[in-house]
């Protein structure tokens, strides 16, 4: 629920699920639905008026904004639809990047090892040391998949990552975030793209704030985050 000065407005109402670990869970639904508030829900960057939000048998609603920031930065990756690569660094220096702003643990001489390691999971790294312009849009979106990966986060977060994509790049980079639940990653999908939505291991369907169709859901006991 926001509020204004005038009134109250209700965003998302009475929405209640699971979601698999290791799986690939898309959330669909048209403009206005919803999606983009339920996203910034779970990742703590808004909180519910009401309700709760569980990571991993924790309440993220009683930690701090300190504590989310520090949360995110370790348990969340993000992949967005328009890549927001920086342009003068190259494939490589983009995924370095993500290492020294998310405060990384690893030292600082396997960097370079961890961020070619994510390239080559996306099957970027021969492009390592291209500049942003000198690729593709199905390829920058492959550099924002490995950069999403550097710190090892155990949830992917892709929000429309293939909307500015042609079908067939948008299906290969579907396929590699399909992919990724193989490395323990869960992937949390928002489309509006029903085909994709309908290869995901589960999903739901939003219209005006509400679920109004759950999808191949089938959570096994312990398997949820």
């Amino acid at each position: 629920m926001i509020t204004t000065r005038t009134q109250k407005i209700t965003i998302l109402d009475d929405i209640t699920f699971a979601i698999p670990a290791r799986s690939i869970f898309t959330i669909n639904g048209p403009s206005g639905s919803g999606k983009s508030t339920l996203l910034n829900m779970l990742t703590g960057i808004d909180r519910p008026s009401s309700g709760r939000i569980i990571f991993a048998g924790e309440e993220l609603r009683v930690r701090s904004e300190n504590q989310l920031a520090r949360w995110r930065g370790q348990h969340v990756g993000i992949v967005f639809q328009f890549f927001q690569l920086i342009p003068t660094l190259t494939a490589l220096e983009n995924v370095l990047l993500a290492l020294e702003l998310g405060k990384s643990k690893l030292p600082r001489r396997s960097w370079r090892l961890r961020s070619l390691q994510c390239l080559d999971l996306v099957e970027m790294e021969q492009y390592a040391q291209r500049l942003p312009s000198e690729l593709s849009g199905g390829q920058q979106q492959r550099v924002a998949i490995a950069r999403a990966l550097a710190n090892d986060p155990p949830v992917i977060i892709a929000d429309e990552p293939t909307g500015n994509l042609d079908s067939q790049m948008a299906h290969a980079v579907f396929d590699i975030l399909t992919r990724l639940t193989q490395y323990d990653k869960t992937i949390i999908y928002v489309t509006h793209d029903l085909d994709l939505a309908s290869r995901a291991t589960a999903g739901l369907l939003l219209r005006d704030g509400r679920i109004v169709q759950q999808l191949h859901t089938h959570l096994t006991s312990g398997e949820q985050r």
